[in-house]
């Protein structure tokens, strides 16, 4: 097997993952991920470890796409309102789709239950990143508390991609964005 056919295979493999336990959650079997990728098992443990190993650099390999997605396009000239509200708009903008299930980190910290899994460390990690983003961008904005602003817009971004994801609530109404809003007025942001 060459160098490219091992590649090959491997993207095969994290896009599977990616699209499967998305779709149906991380319990998704290696029978089926090896199917859905067109690689052998066999395969598979040459290049991962574990499925659970599989599973986190398929997490981790989708990083740079969802934190690009949630930055807003002109950094440089937005103001951190403008920045924070960005995430929001965005995520509203995501939940619209009919294949959009919530947010992918949440859904492995909520599944897997375990903080070592090596999935959840990858998803935890990204959370704790939206959350200092959060924190930063509430210090750069004259926020009266960072701290509580930055875990008070996680939860709403959590809360309201879960419940988006799950189809009880729907966001094209702004009530995401709406209610960041009031957080920020209610924190002192300009």
């Amino acid at each position: 097997m060459t160098t490219a056919d091992k590649t090959s295979s491997r993207d095969r493999l994290l896009d599977a993952a990616a699209r499967l336990s998305y779709r149906g959650g991380v319990g998704v079997g290696v029978e089926a991920l090896c199917r859905e990728a067109g690689v052998s098992k066999r395969s598979m443990y040459q290049l991962f470890d574990s499925k659970d190993a599989m599973l986190a650099a398929s997490l981790e390999r989708r990083v740079p796409r969802y934190e690009a997605r949630l930055a807003h396009p002109h950094p440089e000239t937005a103001t951190p309102r403008e920045r924070i509200l960005h995430v929001f708009e965005q995520m509203t903008r995501s939940a619209a789709d009919d294949d959009y299930h919530g947010c992918p980190y949440l859904a492995v910290l909520v599944e897997l239950k375990d903080p070592e899994h090596p999935a959840s460390v990858v998803a935890r990690r990204v959370k704790e990143g939206l959350t200092e983003s959060f924190r930063a961008e509430a210090e750069s904005g004259g926020a009266r508390d960072p701290e509580l602003l930055a875990r008070q817009l996680v939860l709403v971004f959590d809360g309201a991609s879960a419940r988006a994801g799950a189809k009880v609530e729907h966001l094209d109404d702004g009530l995401a964005v709406t209610t960041v809003i009031a957080l920020l007025d209610a924190a002192g942001m300009d």
